[in-house]
């Protein structure tokens, strides 16, 4: 089946979101660092899966490039040899990136999925970019929003190097995720623009106006939450990452305020819901938002009063970015129609 633009812009939003998805199960497993190096993994395209083959040991055969631990020390060969009785320095250059230097076959095949993940999405892109230059199809718009969520990819596939060659240092993953939204929003408009929909839908000043307010709020919680993540990812290198008992132990103010920021946007869009329902407005996303929403609030109340159970962190994060594109898609949809009605 031909796939249409509009099709090929949904697929790259879905395949973003899964991007999102890998990641949080990275962070919720502790698997940062499962690959110590990038774009490959201890220097191999598809993974070690046991640490007796990174291990150096004599009369073994190492190819140019992998990355081996030796002394508690990452080390990459500088050429393809076999190893004498001895470790022998000039065969090996030490990695000085960081010094994390341990191998868990869990952490690093969850961290390999994460960037099969990334190269699946970049292959959309090419797609998708191909779709806008050459096919017959135009919209207008579309293929700029296309070329600067490209190379938003490229920029962020760059950070992700970043991430790993700083020991996940918390603030360059904050800017990790805040790209990853941008390029969502670049691909929505992209969507909205070439949508055929016809809008069965009714303008309403104040509806829209909450709607931008509920966006804020929401993009707001996200940024907070994220300040949140650094506080649990701190705790986490204090205390063990087998220790979910002590991640919020102590929380900071800002832990307080994400969590009660979030019956403001609660309360927030359950007026949004009731003033669509009222004045017969259409916006059938308004529904969406109230589930996601409760499924955001229910994985953040398991997280704190349960201690962070298997998933709860993944799906707090990719609902949050779920909502604020559902939310700025019905702005983009609100803005339409205001345009039609003047």
């Amino acid at each position: 089946m031909k796939l249409s633009l509009s099709r090929t812009l949904n697929i790259a939003v879905v395949s973003v979101y899964l991007i999102f998805l890998a990641g949080s199960v990275v962070r919720m497993t502790g698997s940062g660092m499962g690959c110590p190096d990038w774009p490959k993994c201890f220097g191999y395209y598809i993974p070690p899966t046991s640490e007796n083959q990174i291990t150096w040991k004599p009369d073994t055969p190492f190819k140019k490039g992998y990355v081996i631990i030796h002394d508690e020390a990452l080390f990459v060969a500088n050429k393809s040899l076999v190893t004498s009785s001895s470790f022998e320095p000039s065969n090996w250059t030490a990695y000085t990136k960081h010094e994390y230097a341990k191998f868990n076959v869990y952490h690093t095949y969850t961290e390999y999925v994460n960037r099969l993940a990334s190269v699946l999405s970049g292959l959309v892109f090419l797609i998708l970019l191909w779709k806008v230059t050459f096919a017959t199809e135009k919209k207008k718009g579309v293929a700029p929003l296309v070329y600067i969520a490209f190379l938003g990819m490229l920029f962020e596939a760059w950070l992700g190097k970043i991430v790993v060659d700083s020991f996940l240092t918390p603030y360059v993953i904050t800017f990790h995720m805040i790209g990853g939204l941008l390029i969502v929003s670049l691909l929505l408009r992209a969507k909205f623009l070439c949508s055929e929909t016809i809008l069965k839908s009714n303008y309403n000043k104040d509806f829209h106006r909450l709607l931008v307010v509920s966006l804020i709020m929401m993009i707001g919680q996200i940024l907070l939450g994220t300040q949140v993540r650094q506080y649990v990812d701190d705790q986490v290198k204090l205390f063990g990452f087998e220790h979910k008992e002590f991640r919020l132990l102590n929380p900071t103010f800002k832990f307080y305020f994400h969590r009660s920021f979030t019956i403001a946007i609660i309360v927030v869009n359950a007026f949004l819901f009731w003033v669509n329902r009222k004045y017969n407005l259409g916006f059938k996303g308004i529904k969406y938002v109230m589930f996601l929403l409760g499924f955001e609030a229910v994985s953040g109340i398991l997280m704190y009063y349960v201690n962070f159970p298997f998933g709860t962190q993944a799906v707090h994060l990719l609902t949050g970015a779920v909502l604020f594109g559902v939310l700025l898609y019905m702005i983009f949809k609100s803005n339409a129609i205001k345009r039609e009605s003047n």
